[in-house]
């Protein structure tokens, strides 16, 4: 098993979960996901996250669905399984089952209940005693979905008691300074340093985060070779080269972040890729107008153009 650890770097892809037209778990279009996201050299792989409609699966489906993805990844990258639940018991339910399938380790968001510093902080010392001493977790601060706020220094008192805790996922909006602040502390050994992998919005802001220390992305986009290849030239050192390779992608990156539907957005790109054979969102969900896909097209055909210009 690839166990997450600290020194966890590069792109973990939030995948989407791919339906049927008729709503039904699509697991051939899961097979061909899988091999997608491997080809394009990703790191790891995120599931049943907010854009993955956790939520709208059963607990059926989603052990369903996990074991399929662990099969077909076949150990060659870790894979990091969304636990957050309304309550401990559905998560320590299903963080034993994924972890007993091969899963790399769990994510977990507080929930919209926890308002105060000290419920936040509190709430994930039931998380430390849920998951148990043998499970590594990411901690996801992403408010806009939660509309939980946690400080930076709540993070860091988060992390102090939960030696388990090994990555932050980081996607406060606007969040460059608190970024900094919870990268400066480990260096300082205020807190044992932890991967930082950023999630906003499909790395809207990605080159500058990585410049501020961060060690990769975890957030998803219908082209995760962009996120790959703009994590490697930075690392390269190659930061004006990042920068060319983003400012290419970002006019589609930012129209499949428009809220409500930027997922719709998302399959209906991967279904243009061949990657999943329907674009269906399952229900409540949204659906393109005839002048969101005319938008689309004309998006990647400017990115197609630009990227030859840069020869990518």
């Amino acid at each position: 098993m690839n166990a997450l650890n600290r020194s966890a770097k590069g792109v973990y892809l939030i995948t989407v979960t791919p339906f049927t037209a008729a709503g039904g778990l699509d697991l051939d279009s899961t097979d061909r996901m899988v091999d997608f996201c491997l080809e394009k050299g990703v790191t790891g792989l995120t599931i049943l996250g907010i854009m993955g409609e956790a939520t709208k699966l059963t607990a059926e489906e989603s052990r369903i669905f996990v074991q399929r993805v662990l099969a077909r990844v076949a150990g060659k990258v870790p894979v990091v399984v969304g636990a957050s639940a309304p309550g401990f018991a559905p998560m320590r339910e299903l963080t034993e089952s994924v972890m007993a399938m091969g899963a790399a380790g769990v994510m977990v968001a507080p929930p919209s209940t926890v308002r105060t510093d000290d419920q936040i902080v509190a709430y994930f010392d039931m998380v430390n005693e849920t998951l148990g001493a043998n499970v590594p977790w990411v901690l996801q601060d992403h408010p806009v979905a939660t509309g939980v706020q946690m400080s930076a220094s709540v993070i860091l008192r988060i992390l102090k008691n939960s030696p388990t805790c090994v990555m932050l996922k980081h996607e406060d909006c606007p969040g460059l300074a608190k970024l900094s602040s919870i990268r400066a502390a480990c260096e300082r050994g205020d807190v044992q340093r932890v991967s930082i992998l950023t999630g906003n919005g499909g790395g809207l802001f990605l080159p500058e985060e990585l410049s501020r220390g961060a060690d990769g992305a975890m957030t998803g986009f219908a082209y995760p070779e962009m996120m790959v290849d703009v994590c490697r030239a930075h690392a390269a050192g190659d930061v004006e080269r990042a920068h060319d390779l983003f400012d290419a992608y970002l006019p589609l990156a930012r129209y499949e972040q428009q809220s409500g539907v930027g997922l719709a957005v998302r399959k209906h790109l991967l279904a243009q890729r061949g990657v999943i054979a329907s674009e269906a969102v399952r229900k409540p969900g949204p659906k393109l107008s005839a002048a969101d896909v005319a938008d689309i097209a004309r998006l990647v055909q400017r990115q197609e153009r630009r990227l030859a210009e840069l020869g990518a």
